[in-house]
């Protein structure tokens, strides 16, 4: 009774240990895939798994095999690099990229380039992208070309992405920053063709004049040819018009509040000395 009481305690302790390493081998046996997320497996035998798990929970040999999990959802990366352009003009330009690898390629990816796979490759070929597109373009293209420019950025950035198994969602230019010395030749041209319009304006303008003087001459000199006519038919055509000048004075000064003194001979108000019987012949 003894002896079996003594073999109690080394059997629990066995149980224990064959419990413990199972409840070690189980919680070690699983790992989860969160969303957005892809796993390879490496193992120590084989090495990397050429599968990739999706999002769940899957099994694993625990100590043998251990998951390394990519994020491949898109991420934003801010570059800047200062390029010489055609006509040697220095030119900043900052780029955002919006990058994610290849979920069906993470084998190849971890292999050749590791988990910072972007630190690795995207500096390097964005700054060669920029230099080599930005020196077939001219500064003043750059300018008014930007969205041909941001196109151009985007096919030839997306070519060399693809040589390491990077996907790019989007490439967009977000500033462009030219030496002081063509900023101040950009103002130069703005200010100088603004005083060129100018100056064009005030030439029309002068035409205008130059045509609106002209067109009031031609109309005094028919008015006067035709006054001259009418008073070589009639002449009360003269009466007609003292009449008209004089009922135009009158009205003018009964409108105003000043007490005024007038010479009617003067002001031609003296319509009594106009012969009527003449006027009417």
């Amino acid at each position: 009774m003894s002896a079996a009481a003594s073999k109690l305690p080394r059997v629990l302790v066995r149980l224990g240990l064959i419990g413990g390493i199972g409840l070690y081998a189980a919680y070690h046996s699983l790992y989860n895939v969160e969303g957005g997320h892809r796993a390879i497996v490496f193992n120590r035998i084989h090495g990397v798994k050429d599968r990739v798990y999706t999002e769940g929970t899957h099994l694993m040999i625990p100590w043998f095999e251990r998951p390394i999990v990519y994020d491949v959802r898109a991420r934003p990366h801010l570059v800047e690099s200062t390029s010489g352009s055609r006509d040697l003009q220095m030119v900043k330009i900052g780029l955002r990229v919006l990058t994610r690898p290849e979920a069906q390629k993470l084998p190849t990816i971890y292999r050749t380039l590791g988990r910072n796979y972007n630190e690795r490759v995207l500096p390097s070929i964005t700054h060669e992208t920029l230099k080599s597109v930005v020196a077939r373009y001219n500064a003043s293209q750059l300018l008014t070309q930007r969205e041909k420019v941001s196109a151009e950025i985007r096919d030839v950035l997306n070519k060399r992405a693809a040589n390491f198994n990077i996907a790019l969602d989007d490439v967009s230019i977000t500033s462009l920053t030219f030496g002081k010395e063509f900023t101040s030749a950009i103002e130069a041209k703005q200010i100088a063709a603004q005083e060129a319009e100018r100056a064009k304006y005030i030439v029309e303008k002068a035409e205008q004049d130059k045509k609106g003087a002209i067109i009031r001459a031609q109309g005094e000199a028919k008015s006067a040819q035709l006054i001259g006519e009418a008073i070589a038919k009639n002449e009360s055509f003269i009466t007609l018009r003292r009449i008209e000048a004089a009922r135009e004075i009158a009205q003018t000064i009964s409108n105003s509040v000043n007490t005024v003194y007038l010479n009617a001979g003067d002001l031609l108000l003296n319509l009594k000395g106009i012969n009527l019987e003449k006027c009417k012949q």
